[in-house]
């Protein structure tokens, strides 16, 4: 697994391809419903439950997987 993996769940998340790794979740148009999707995709795919201020505190791709990374088995 790497940040783009974080990096596709964004884009099917936000429907744009406008993301990269350093791309901020909020300032391209995410909220508080599609942060819940973000949130359960990691927990599908990284097996991983992550709480909403996990995503405000590390908003990009590279931030987020960063905490993935420290906190998954």
């Amino acid at each position: 697994m790497s940040p783009e993996h974080i990096v596709q769940i964004f884009r099917r998340v936000l429907k744009t391809t406008e993301v990269d790794e350093h791309s901020d979740f909020f300032e391209l148009g995410g909220d508080s419903l599609l942060a819940t999707r973000v949130l359960s995709a990691v927990a599908r795919d990284f097996g991983i439950e992550l709480v909403y201020d996990d995503l405000v505190e590390n908003p990009t791709a590279t931030e987020l997987f960063d905490l993935v990374a420290v906190v998954a088995p």
